[in-house]
């Protein structure tokens, strides 16, 4: 693909997400997994997600599987966007707070990874970021995200499977007491 055309899809993809973002970022939506074929496809893009290897800020690829057996959140997000970033202070709390529970938080950003690296330095958060890409989207939209909108957050418990899913910003209480209950 020519990198003019790539460059255009990735913008496309990024006002579509910035759109959707900004049209939930106030209320959100919170989606507790169900049953029938709709979980089975979540299952599946859940395992999708867990076998994936991105890199890092640093280049390093990191594989999601190595936080097996711990309670995983999995947040995408993108510099370009506000709530995104926003929501990334409470999120390096709640992994400060937790991870001597088990609890591990990923951000997975659609973006640049120059761009990522210099929102690293500028703005420290205390969990991996790891660098995502549009090919990534079919499995956010399996995991419920049909919109594409960010910031999309997904919530596995130890054994791997799909808890929760939220489009835009969580609450930071009410996030913590979700993790309570699972950390108890």
């Amino acid at each position: 693909m020519k990198p003019v055309v790539r460059y255009v899809l990735i913008a496309a993809a990024a006002l579509l997400a910035t759109t959707a973002g900004l049209l939930v970022a106030e209320r959100g939506q919170t989606e507790l997994v169900g049953d029938g074929a709709q979980a089975q496809d979540k299952a599946a893009a859940t395992q999708q997600l867990l076998a994936l290897t991105l890199s890092d800020v640093l280049a390093v690829k990191q594989s999601l599987s190595q936080w097996q057996g711990k309670i995983l959140v999995v947040n995408f997000w993108a510099t370009w966007c506000a709530p995104c970033r926003e929501e990334m202070p409470a999120f390096s709390r709640l992994q400060q707070k937790f991870a001597d529970k088990g609890v591990q938080f990923v951000g997975i950003a659609f973006d640049n990874a120059d761009k990522v690296r210099q929102f690293s330095l500028e703005t420290p958060v205390s969990y991996p970021l790891l660098i995502g890409a549009t090919d990534l989207l079919p499995i956010t939209a399996g995991l419920g995200n049909l919109a594409g909108g960010l910031p999309f957050t997904v919530l596995i418990d130890r054994n791997g499977n799909l808890l929760e899913t939220r489009l835009g910003i969580w609450k930071e209480s009410t996030f913590e007491a979700i993790l309570m209950e699972l950390t108890r």
